[in-house]
């Protein structure tokens, strides 16, 4: 008889006792925006990268027991001196006012259906929250009922729900159990995006990502930016500098479904692009580019709005 998992970062539906489980042991985490698990490195700013974060640990699946706690170690008392000291003060950036960077464009409404003709894979997981419906190829979908939350989760002081209900719960485990409060006639495994990235040149069965968010800082010399967006597909990533832009070919190594950012960004002014570096982690694109005359950015593209904020910072090569 099938059985659903109850460990942390699992919820599958499984039959064989002996299945490996890959599962989260320690707690989530949220602090000041930042969203992990106790037990492992990754920490991401939304919801919905933190339900993504892979499993840390493999063990069995269980339906009655929960994994076990982190054990927390005993402070040295010889240590207590120092570390009850004050975090030392930040270092101040080189520039003598905070960069703010341009508000990120409008995520893209959520798909109500799944595109006709899209070959959904089986094990695919109803995209809707709170729903965790799995899809069975070969299954009748007649009369489907997906109980879902269309609103955004919602932590504030130690609380947790969504946008769309009232309901709120203290602990993460309640939160993750909060039944949907809207109802559908059918789930939503794929949605649309598929049959589009093939009309635009990608491969078939690639999503297009038509934007990613984005943010900048700036030294005198340099103004590193940031494209977010994981898993990329470091072999596979193409970055190219030109005098006034650059060019970005990100595909992902998402499975089933692998997702590309293709765009040319026009940026504020020109940039040595033979200085200028890059670096691929696991949740963003990072470039450096080293500017060509040592002007202040007030933007990162040139086709992005001005606030008619100006900076002042120092040029390149003199001492601050």
């Amino acid at each position: 008889m099938a059985q659903k998992c109850v460990h942390q970062g699992c919820g599958k539906t499984y039959t064989d006792p002996d299945e490996v489980c890959r599962y989260h042991p320690g707690p989530p985490i949220f602090h000041e925006g930042q969203k992990g698990w106790k037990c492992c490195k990754p920490r991401v700013l939304t919801f919905e990268e933190f339900m993504s974060i892979e499993p840390c640990t493999e063990g069995k699946h269980s339906t009655t027991d929960l994994p076990p706690k982190i054990e927390k170690k005993e402070a040295d008392p010889s240590l207590l001196e120092t570390t009850n000291l004050p975090p030392p003060p930040p270092r101040a950036p080189i520039s003598a006012a905070p960069q703010h960077a341009p508000t990120p464009p409008p995520q893209p409404a959520e798909s109500e259906d799944d595109e006709e003709g899209i070959e959904i894979p089986d094990g695919r997981v109803c995209r809707r929250k709170a729903c965790g419906a799995i899809y069975n190829k070969g299954a009748s979908r007649e009369g489907e009922k997906c109980t879902h939350h269309p609103g955004a989760p919602i932590f504030h002081e130690g609380s947790k729900g969504y946008t769309c209900c009232k309901r709120r719960v203290l602990e993460f485990d309640q939160f993750m159990k909060i039944e949907g409060c809207k109802t559908k006639d059918r789930h939503l495994f794929i949605g649309s995006g598929t049959k589009d990235a093939a009309g635009k040149g990608a491969p078939a069965g690639e999503e297009v990502l038509e934007t990613v968010r984005h943010d900048f800082y700036q030294t005198a010399t340099s103004v590193i930016a940031s494209f977010f967006l994981k898993k990329i597909d470091k072999d596979a990533a193409k970055v190219v500098f030109g005098e006034q832009r650059l060019e970005l070919d990100l595909p992902t190594t998402d499975s089933p479904v692998p997702k590309r950012y293709k765009a040319e960004v026009p940026l504020f002014a020109p940039i040595d692009a033979a200085q200028s570096t890059f670096k691929i982690l696991g949740t963003k694109l990072e470039v450096n580019l080293v500017k060509a005359d040592g002007s202040s950015w007030p933007v990162l593209r040139s086709d992005d709005r001005l606030t008619g904020e100006i900076l002042q910072i120092g040029r390149a090569g003199r001492a601050q």
